[in-house]
C-alpha cells in the first residue's frame, strides 16, 4: 500500500464522520463537505491503486 492509497482511505473516513456529524447536527454544509472529502479520497486511493498496479506490472515484466 502506498501513501496515496493511504491518504485517500485517511480522506474518506473524515468524509464520512463529517457527513455524520453533519446529518446528526442538520449542517447540510458540513454534509457536503463530507461528500466531497469522501470523492477526493477515492480519486487519490484510485491513483494510489493505479501506481501499485503499474509497479506489480513493471516487477512481472522483469522476470
Amino acid at each position: 500500500m502506498n501513501k496515496d492509497q493511504v491518504k485517500g482511505v485517511g480522506e474518506q473516513v473524515k468524509g464520512k464522520v463529517n457527513e455524520a456529524v453533519g446529518k446528526a447536527t442538520n449542517n447540510p454544509a458540513k454534509e457536503v463537505k463530507g461528500d466531497l472529502q469522501q470523492e477526493a479520497g477515492k480519486v487519490q486511493k484510485a491513483y494510489g491503486d493505479a501506481k501499485e498496479d503499474a509497479k506489480d506490472n513493471a516487477k512481472r515484466g522483469h522476470h
